[in-house]
């Protein structure tokens, strides 16, 4: 019989946190959780082992750390049951390989997917809320299903099952998402029966590259874009589906779509098929003047700012010129970011993304960031394929390549296939130029030689905006955010030693700015924590809070 451990802080003979039952676990054991808050990632590989809330939904685990999932299955065997996950930058659950069972679970990722799963054998999510995610379910090569799921109010796609998935989604509803409700591209032989999906920014179905799904008994309603849309040379069947409410025509098969459309129940009237209809732009001037405070937040970055604002204006007082019948110019949303790491590129684009939806000018804010190894295959012709996928994910968004320069022909080996990489995405941006904002980062001297890299590029780009380097002060300023978000306080005179030490540093383009305050912050953790340790008695609540001087001294010796 599978062992069961009990965790509760502060039960008596119980285990304080969920990473030690985990260490405790033997094969199959079963994790009972205790009511409250668990701010603790959960990483679980190579394990059997089922985590459960003693009182369904009574369990919140969180992350404390932007770069890590919630829980991270590895080559495990798991199982989640009434738990409530939440993250910000990563994902609430990201799975790798294994098999995965969530039942009865709300996950939340405001910029990530709220489900991950890559690689698995089987996946099965079943009675669960994903909403608040920048996705809801991203599924690929795993085979699955979800069933009687509700996904809502998500910034982008609600759904995406790709690259070899085999995914039966069913009795599901699908509702609030800014792109798509489900897009389907190389998904196999998957299906969707008996969903409920309504008011998504874009197509409510999309199925691309040589998809076949299955698509019966479906409502697909009140969305901005048609009901269903299939690709060029995609097949599979669309049989008794309801779409009313929705962009003409309800269902779009592209030339070459070879799916069958089956009607249902006579008394539904057809669905027509036919062109695509398009519809005007909305501003959203309150979300606009939020955006730009939360721009205004930042530290540092005055140029930016003003660069952002400027761009901001002209597209604001573009539209109101079109709305009066007023000749308005071509403006190009594409940018180029050039300036050392850790100066805010990547939160920056993100708020721009978020501009350009309260704008309208592109459907939603989604935000795809990519690098060089998400662009560039290993053999000819594969990596037309990689950014072509990547460039359609980002459909409707922003599309942020960061390190950009390392696709020209001059960056290391396989450069071959950088340009290969550079001169599809060029291409494109000129068919889909409406679509999508493109900003590319990376290095000054070094954005600026990828602009040679192919001669319609320059031309693609309206502006390059300069993130300097953060002052000393700035940089202060930046590690006391950062020590207030973890719950940290600088001691007396910290501040100034800071300051003293961030003003002697060498700043030359591989200069970390706010990174190398992170950096750092997290070494005086370390410290504070052997210092407190050494104590021989358990510290007071503010000793645990306080970073002192001490600590920065020992962080930083043998850094100098």
């Amino acid at each position: 019989m599978p062992r069961t451990l009990f965790v509760a802080p502060d039960q008596r003979g119980a285990l304080p946190t969920i990473r030690d039952a985990l260490e405790a676990a033997d094969d199959g054991a079963v994790i009972s959780i205790a009511p409250g808050d668990y701010p603790e990632p959960i990483s679980i590989t190579r394990q059997h082992v089922t985590l459960s809330a003693r009182e369904s939904g009574s369990v919140t685990i969180s992350s404390p750390f932007p770069d890590q999932p919630v829980v991270s299955v590895t080559d495990a065997r798991v199982e989640l049951i009434g738990l409530k996950l939440t993250c910000e930058e990563h994902s609430a659950v990201r799975v790798r390989g294994g098999q995965v069972k969530i039942v009865e679970c709300t996950a939340t990722a405001r910029f990530a997917p709220g489900i991950d799963v890559a690689g698995a054998d089987r996946i099965e999510i079943r009675n669960s809320h994903v909403t608040g995610s920048q996705y809801g379910i991203v599924v690929e090569e795993s085979d699955g299903t979800i069933d009687r799921c509700e996904i809502r109010e998500i910034a982008d796609d609600g759904v995406i099952v790709r690259l070899g998935a085999r995914i039966k989604v069913q009795h599901t509803t699908i509702a609030g998402c800014g792109f798509r409700g489900v897009y389907m591209y190389q998904a196999g032989d998957s299906s969707l029966d008996r969903c409920d999906i309504s008011q998504t920014g874009d197509a409510g179905i999309a199925v691309a590259d040589q998809s076949s799904p299955v698509i019966s008994t479906c409502w697909v309603h009140d969305t901005q874009g048609v009901g269903i849309s299939v690709g060029r040379g995609c097949g599979g069947v669309i049989e008794d589906c309801r779409v009313e409410n929705t962009a003409v025509p309800g269902i779009h098969l592209a030339d070459g779509a070879r799916t069958e459309i089956r009607e249902g129940d006579p008394s539904r009237g057809k669905v027509p098929v036919g062109a695509v209809a398009t519809t005007g732009n909305h501003q959203d001037l309150e979300t606009v003047d939020k955006l730009l405070g939360e721009l205004d937040g930042m530290i540092g970055l005055a140029s930016v700012k003003a660069e952002v604002r400027g761009l901001i204006d002209e597209i604001q007082v573009n539209e109101w010129r079109r709305s009066e019948g007023l000749s308005v110019g071509t403006v190009s949303n594409h940018l180029v970011f050039a300036g050392a790491p850790g100066t805010g590129k990547t939160t920056v684009a993100r708020i721009y993304g978020q501009l350009l939806k309260a704008l309208g000018i592109l459907p939603n804010g989604r935000f795809k960031e990519v690098s060089r190894r998400d662009l560039v295959g290993q053999y000819i012709g594969h990596t037309a394929e990689k950014a072509a996928s990547a460039f359609e994910e980002a459909r409707g968004g922003v599309l942020f390549i960061d390190e950009a320069y390392t696709l020209s022909r001059s960056s290391g080996s396989g450069a071959d296939f950088g340009q290969e990489a550079i001169d599809t995405l060029v291409k494109l941006m000129e068919d889909h130029r409406d679509e999508v904002a493109v900003i590319v980062a990376g290095y000054t001297n070094e954005m600026a030689k990828f602009m040679d890299a192919n001669p319609g590029l320059a031309s693609r780009f309206n502006k390059t905006l300069v993130f300097e380097n953060y002052s000393p002060e700035e940089l202060v300023s930046i590690s006391l955010h950062m020590a207030r978000g973890d719950d940290y306080l600088l001691g007396e005179d910290l501040d100034v030693a800071l300051l003293e030490w961030f003003s002697q540093m060498e700043r030359d383009q591989n200069f970390g700015n706010a990174r190398e305050a992170r950096k750092l912050l997290e070494r005086m953790r370390k410290s504070q924590s052997t210092r407190l340790r050494s104590l021989g008695q358990r510290p007071t609540r503010d000793d645990l809070r306080t970073l002192s001087l001490d600590d920065l001294l020992e962080a930083v010796r043998g850094t100098g």
